[in-house]
């Protein structure tokens, strides 16, 4: 799948950082503002350095950018990697859609090949009519 350039490794990155809820709730507070790893970090129950550790997962995928102000790490969602994981999302549904209407005319052609193939010979015996 390529979207916007993405290679399938990027792609991969992408859905596999939106993949772990606490990743997806960072990414959401990140969308209104920027948040220091700190503020996150006291937001969930468990360790500075594990929040640390999401946010470089969502900061490898591109979802996310952090930049030092002083002592501290601001992170802050990026709009346009956030806008190509819901191509990559609407490029799946779009070949998923795809397959089923390919399907559902498959099956609709079967079921009209075996309504269409009435038996007007008559019964032999033993068979009820």
């Amino acid at each position: 799948m390529v979207v916007d350039g993405l290679t399938d490794e990027a792609v991969d990155r992408l859905f596999h950082a939106l993949a772990d809820a606490t990743r997806r709730d960072i990414l959401r507070r990140c969308v209104r503002g920027e948040l220091s790893v700190s503020r996150l970090a006291e937001a969930y129950p468990m360790s500075f350095a594990a929040v640390q550790k999401h946010v470089t997962v969502l900061e490898r995928a591109g979802l996310v950018t952090k930049r030092r102000r002083g002592r501290e790490q601001l992170v802050r969602t990026d709009p346009d990697a956030v806008d190509r994981a819901r191509q990559a999302l609407d490029e799946l549904e779009t070949a998923w859609r795809s397959r089923v209407d390919r399907m559902s005319g498959l099956l609709a052609d079967d079921a009209g090949t075996a309504a269409g193939s009435g038996d007007d010979r008559e019964p032999t015996e033993g068979q009820d009519r």
